[in-house]
This record gives structure tokens, C-alpha cells and sequence, in this order.
């Protein structure tokens, strides 16, 4: 099979002949339909996240078809279609797994990461963390849904019923998660990277009351602020703009620093927290509140011997919503 391989930290994807995997008692073997590109991809292939598994196959937001079962799978069938998100496995016996919070497990095994993930024409995955994926999205509409989406809306679960909220950085999270906040009849200001006019318009488009330039104030005080952009320089703007009991989330697996600010700007009872992964839980919810709505992403598909170019479209800013690899 083809895939797309990284042999070393900061290097380009190499475009590979491998053998196709076999999946143990316990695994299924997927056909690759889709995968879409996530900026944990980024934070993996730029060395931000230390210690993949080498050399790896990226990408985590898989949509494919099961092709073969393992001996003990028994609760999926062969020629369904399924996704694959980033949490590909957890021990189920840490404190956290048995409290419900899987995503906080203590040797948890994230897809694209530790194990390999979809930039290839098949890859393993365990089934007990696969979702089936509703009629109602195409593959190339569903790939986003599955980390992007899941944690955009896990994100949005942490700040409660606030009502104002502002968004961070305008991307593929931002652009499924404005369509959930106003369903559920919130109003969302998309604040974006200095004068990046076409992600401010896109965002006026899908709704948004407000969107500006991400250094400049908020017009009116929020209840919440959702930061994806990884900037740590955003979190004393995020928490100026929120009001007294406001929350700020921030929403990425990976920032640069955050510099020192003032305790005034964080007192008055106000939280700054993260999000961490996804549970089993979050996807399921997500994907069914995504068919109800529905949630309509904007994706930009390339080939899977053009990753390289998406992954650098996406760090560049090139596009708006999500990309995704199509096979």
C-alpha cells in the first residue's frame, strides 16, 4: 500500500511503498477513504510533541471502510463505514479512564502518533474507538468532524450556558464549532490574525455577530472566550475580554508560551482551563448533533501524494475550514 511517511521530527513526509498491516484478534483493517489534516498533525511533524512512534504514518481524523475483522470483533461489520479519531485506545484501569475521563488516561494510544494513522491507503485501528459515521456525511464532510469538531465541541462544553462567546484563531474547529453555538442560540465574535480579511468575512458568513483582528478588543464584554489559535500571547487578550465569572478554554493540544499577566485580569472569578482529547462520549454526541443540525464543513480535499502541500497550506494560513486527504 501507499503511504505517506515520516521517518524523522521536522522532516517532509516521504511518499512510501509498505506492506498492508494485519490487524491482531482485537483489530479491524480499514480501507482509507478519507483523512483530514488537523494542526496536531503539525505539532507531531514539527517536533512540538515529542516522541512519535518512527518512523509513523500522521493523521487522525480517518473515514474508510472495515475490509477485515479481527477474530474477536464482533460489533462491527465488514464493508462498514467508520471513523477514527486522535484517541485510539486507553488502558480502561487508570484513575482517570475509571472515573469516565478517558482522555486524561495515563497511557492512552493517540492515532497518528503513537500508533499509525490515515495518510495511507489502509491503516489498523481498535474498534472499540472507532464511530460509525452517519449517512448524512459524504467522507470528505465527515473527516473534520472527528477531532476538529470533537474538540470544538468538547471546548464549547467547558464554558457552560455562557451566551457571548469569542473564538481564537478561525479555522477548522472554529468553522464547525459556530455552527453548534448558534443552534443552540448563542452568538459567537471570531476574532482572527491581524487583517486576515477572507477568515473575518468567512466567519461573518457562517454567522458570526462580530469578527475583527485578534489583538484589538472585544466589542462588548463576552461570557466565554475559545482559544484554538496555539498562541500563548492570546490568553491575556481572551481574558480581558471576557467579564467577571467568564471562562477562557483553551482548545489545542499544543501553545507557546504565556506570558505574565496581571492577576487583576484573571480575578473576579474568572477561569482559564484547557481541554485535553476526546472521550468515546464527545464523539458520539458530536456526531449525532452534527447529522441534526446539520453541520456543513468547508473542506479543501489533495491527494495523498500533495500532503506535504496541505500540511503546509494549513501553517501558512492558505485556506479556510478544514483540508482533508482524499484516496
Amino acid at each position: 500500500m501507499k503511504a505517506m511517511m515520516m521517518e524523522h521530527q521536522g522532516e517532509k513526509l516521504k511518499l512510501v511503498d509498505r506492506p498492508m498491516p494485519e490487524p491482531k484478534s482485537n483489530e479491524v483493517l480499514i480501507k482509507v477513504h478519507t483523512c483530514g489534516i488537523c494542526r496536531t498533525d503539525l505539532h507531531v511533524i514539527d517536533s512540538d510533541l515529542k516522541d512519535p512512534k518512527l518512523p509513523l504514518v500522521p493523521g487522525h481524523q480517518i473515514i474508510g471502510t472495515i475490509v477485515k475483522l479481527g477474530e474477536n470483533v464482533n460489533h462491527f461489520l465488514l464493508n462498514q463505514r467508520v471513523g477514527v479519531p486522535w484517541l485510539g485506545g486507553s488502558c480502561g484501569d487508570c484513575a482517570y479512564c475509571l472515573d469516565g475521563r478517558e482522555n486524561l488516561c495515563d497511557t492512552p494510544r493517540f492515532t497518528g502518533y503513537q500508533v499509525d494513522g490515515g495518510f495511507a491507503e489502509y491503516c489498523i485501528a481498535d474498534p472499540e474507538f472507532c464511530f460509525p459515521i452517519p449517512n448524512d456525511f459524504s467522507d470528505e464532510q465527515a473527516a473534520p468532524l472527528l477531532c476538529a469538531g470533537v474538540i470544538g465541541y468538547r471546548a464549547l462544553g467547558k464554558t457552560g450556558d455562557a451566551k457571548h462567546i469569542g473564538i481564537y484563531g478561525f479555522g477548522a474547529a472554529a468553522h464547525i464549532l459556530i455552527q453548534v453555538a448558534l443552534y443552540q442560540g448563542r452568538e459567537i465574535y471570531a476574532f482572527t490574525r491581524p487583517n486576515d480579511i477572507e477568515a473575518q468575512d468567512f466567519a461573518r458568513k457562517l454567522g458570526a455577530q462580530w469578527a475583527g483582528d485578534s489583538d484589538k478588543p472585544a466589542p462588548r464584554p463576552l461570557d466565554a472566550a475559545i482559544i484554538f489559535a496555539p498562541i500563548g500571547e492570546l490568553v491575556p487578550y481572551a481574558l480581558r475580554a471576557v467579564g467577571k465569572g467568564g471562562v477562557v478554554v483553551c482548545g489545542g493540544i499544543h501553545m507557546s508560551d504565556i506570558p505574565s499577566f496581571p492577576y487583576e485580569i484573571l480575578w473576579g472569578e474568572r477561569v482559564l482551563c484547557s481541554v485535553a482529547n476526546l472521550t468515546r462520549h464527545d464523539g458520539e454526541e458530536l456526531l449525532a448533533l452534527a447529522a441534526k443540525i446539520p453541520i456543513k464543513t468547508q473542506v479543501h480535499i489533495y491527494p495523498l501524494d500533495q500532503t506535504n502541500e496541505a500540511l503546509a497550506d494549513l501553517r501558512n494560513g492558505k485556506f479556510t475550514g478544514a483540508a482533508v486527504i482524499k484516496i
